[in-house]
């Protein structure tokens, strides 16, 4: 299984280069401008402007652009006085306040090298920006992961084991109207009913604003948790039932499981022990389905909800063109998906005994 992983994440590297290149290129391509946005007065100088943009490393090339965010902009000068500093640019100048001298050394060592870069709205590095929200996002991202779970996994096994019934159709109905309800549409609604019409759940944010600034443990705020974790786990108990009642309809009619009933094993067990084991192998495999469809749901419950997750943070970015915290978004959630997609596979060989994930085969 070692080798198994290492080959993956070893193919997982150009894929990883992929996103960032298509990524990049798509928010250079988008409408607008950062400058324009951080400066809204109708009287401001085209010199003042151009000296923004040209901080900003706005006014290079696309591709150098992508190349000093990729890679930073150490590697493009050389000590020309032997100071040990770099002070000339080997591949353009990069004159930051266009006085026309090169400056000093940049502070950007590129995304590789775990910087990435500057916010332009904030004025601080967009890494540290973003991982202020990552808690918030996982403490979300989670309870919706393990209602789904909790929910959806017996919904289906009981529809499968009573087919044709009243429970069993019903599921299926349910299943159908959770999964064709948009998001945004059932958090607007949970809203309206339980925190507008009814008052008994807050509308939105993490929890009550206090005098530190900070939030109480978990347990003492679970009511600001459930609209939206709702919101986010109601699609995915959907996709989990109906995955968990077709494998088990399946292996309901293997012969193993006729031999477990004929031996006098109660129903429970055969159903639980020898059946739902193997049936969970199929939704093992949407896991690794479920984290990008998760941060793709937190971006829209988390605007909803005033949740300070990184999906709210991300969306703001967008809007405001701030560029390096769009990109820290991405790349942070690309990651989480390659690593998810390597979570399934590696399932298949805990879940399944007969899978077997070496260097030489594969399951």
């Amino acid at each position: 299984m070692l080798k198994y992983t290492l080959r993956r994440l070893l193919q997982a590297i150009p894929t990883f280069f992929g996103i960032t290149l298509i990524s990049y290129f798509l928010v250079w391509a988008a409408p607008g401008d950062p400058v324009a946005r951080l400066f809204f007065g109708p009287n401001i100088r085209p010199e003042a402007k151009e000296r923004l943009s040209a901080q900003l490393g706005l006014n290079d090339p696309v591709h150098i652009q992508y190349l000093r965010w990729l890679l930073g902009d150490d590697w493009m000068r050389r000590d020309t006085d032997g100071d040990g500093i770099a002070d000339t640019s080997i591949i353009l100048p990069l004159d930051a306040d266009g006085d026309g001298e090169p400056e000093p050394p940049g502070q950007n060592k590129g995304i590789l090298r775990g910087d990435f870069g500057n916010s332009f709205l904030k004025r601080r590095p967009a890494w540290g920006f973003v991982a202020q929200h990552i808690p918030a996002t996982l403490e979300l991202g989670l309870s919706a992961l393990l209602v789904s779970l909790l929910v959806g996994v017996p919904v289906g096994v009981l529809s499968a084991v009573g087919r044709g019934g009243v429970f069993d159709n019903s599921s299926r109905v349910m299943a159908v109207i959770l999964n064709a309800v948009p998001g945004f549409w059932l958090g607007l609604m949970l809203i309206l009913i339980f925190g507008s019409q009814l008052g008994v759940l807050p509308m939105g944010s993490q929890c009550e604003v206090t005098l530190t600034g900070t939030c109480p443990p978990i347990y003492q705020r679970i009511k600001f948790l459930l609209l939206p974790t709702i919101t986010l786990a109601a699609a995915n108990i959907a996709i989990f039932s109906r995955y968990t009642r077709a494998a088990m309809l399946e292996i309901l009619e293997q012969d193993y499981v006729r031999t477990a009933r004929a031996k006098g094993l109660t129903s429970q067990y055969v159903y639980f022990k020898h059946a739902l084991r193997n049936a969970l192998i199929p939704v093992a495999t949407l896991l690794g389905q479920t984290i990008p469809i998760l941060i793709g749901g937190a971006v829209v419950t988390e605007t909803i909800f005033s949740w300070p997750g990184v999906g709210r943070v991300g969306v703001d970015a967008v809007i405001q063109q701030d560029f390096p915290v769009t990109m820290t978004v991405v790349i942070l959630t690309s990651i989480a998906t390659i690593l998810g997609f390597l979570l399934s596979d590696l399932l298949y060989a805990v879940i399944d005994p007969r899978v077997r994930l070496d260097g030489s085969g594969g399951g």
